[in-house]
């Protein structure tokens, strides 16, 4: 049987008596299950403010244009970012008609502070640090750096679902002025797609509950439990968004939250497997991860010398790797960037990222790695 990437592992029938719920109910939408979904986030968590949203891009936009808005920065301005991200992360600040300007990647394949630093410049307004693979990298060096240039910082967690970093979710430290997570199907708390924002300023929540129902004052939810005869009246405040979250995603949600800190102790555990089978074996370096006890996992990340021949070799013994993540700077959108981060640009060409879900078996781990560990050392006999 072939083995995939990744493979979503669902408690059905839980799932589906949630799901029940909201269909004799008759309330399918915003509202019901996505309240219910977003206070257990918040209780889990520790943030004090969760919006529950249709996907985590959704939130990465509303993030940088939320703060945009509140702070007045204009069209042109600048955030620093990494170019190693899925391309939402990037394209959040473009839509808002701003400058996502390259730092380059330490060894975590998170930000590299000192990168970071040498891009700051009088039009930078913010950091965007994504968490590459559950990881918390060096966030701490990139608080301090965003507090010393009065900087805001957004923190893309859509892999880090669970990270601690001594008991608290990086989310919470202070210092981050807004967090967004990712529910997509093959996240590690997986609906069939959407996400959640968390500002650290209620009144910022309030903006962005109103921005992703149209700008709409009052959500259908809350008129249609008011008394009275004026559930319709409502004012519109500004050209909002179709963002918000619906009741059967929140569903789905509610009972995968349950089951997560379970999951991802397998998913350490399927790490710990792969860092066997790969220890002595120097053409295979695997990511590190920093508070690896407390790490989400969502990705298990090798270099090799060979990607490409170790893909199609995998691929004709039916196990299918992936790549996270191609250097954003050589798509075209982003080649202004191009050849800025070094690091970046070289690991790219090395990284590949080995199977990692729930339904792995330690014998799959071993066929795999038995896979990796063969065609790299058939490769350096041939060297």
């Amino acid at each position: 049987m072939a083995i995939q990437l990744f493979m979503p592992a669902f408690q059905i029938e839980e799932c589906l008596a949630e799901i029940r719920e909201c269909l004799e109910k008759g309330w399918t939408g915003l509202g019901y299950k996505t309240i219910e979904f977003e206070e257990a986030w918040k209780d889990y968590s520790g943030h004090e403010n969760a919006h529950f949203l249709s996907s985590a891009t959704a939130g990465l936009h509303q993030a940088v244009k939320i703060l945009k808005r509140q702070y007045n920065w204009r069209d042109g301005d600048e955030i620093i970012t990494t170019p190693i991200t899925f391309v939402s992360s990037n394209h959040a600040i473009l839509y808002e008609n701003m400058v996502a300007r390259f730092a380059d990647v330490d060894q975590y394949l998170c930000l590299d502070p000192h990168s970071v630093k040498s891009r700051i410049n009088e039009k930078t307004r913010a950091v965007l640090f994504v968490g590459y693979g559950g990881s918390f990298g060096q966030l701490n060096e990139i608080i301090e750096i965003c507090r010393e240039y009065g900087l805001k910082l957004i923190l893309d967690a859509a892999h880090m679902a669970g990270s601690r970093v001594k008991g608290k979710f990086p989310g919470v430290f202070d210092g981050i002025d807004v967090t967004v997570y990712s529910f997509q199907a093959v996240k590690n708390l997986p609906t069939a797609d959407s996400g959640m924002i968390c500002f650290k300023d209620p009144e910022m929540d309030a903006v962005c509950r109103k921005m992703t129902w149209m700008g709409i004052n009052k959500d259908t939810y809350a008129r249609f439990n008011k008394a009275g005869n004026y559930k319709w009246n409502y004012d519109v405040e500004f050209v909002g968004y179709k963002h918000h979250g619906n009741s059967i995603m929140a569903a789905i949600g509610l009972v995968q939250l349950k089951y997560l800190e379970r999951d991802n102790a397998y998913r350490r555990q399927i790490c710990n497997w792969y860092d066997d089978f790969f220890a002595g074996n120097d053409d295979v370096k695997p990511i590190p991860v920093t508070y690896r006890a407390d790490c989400s996992r969502h990705l298990y990340a090798i270099c090799v010398p060979d990607r490409d021949g170790l893909i199609e070799h995998l691929n004709s013994l039916e196990i299918y790797p992936g790549v996270h993540y191609t250097d954003n700077t050589e798509y075209e959108i982003y080649a202004y960037d191009h050849g800025k981060c070094p690091h970046a640009h070289e690991v790219c060409r090395h990284i590949l990222s080995l199977p990692l879900h729930m339904r792995l078996s330690f014998d799959d781990v071993r066929i795999i790695s038995g896979a990796v560990n063969a065609y790299t050392t058939s490769m350096l006999t041939l060297i």
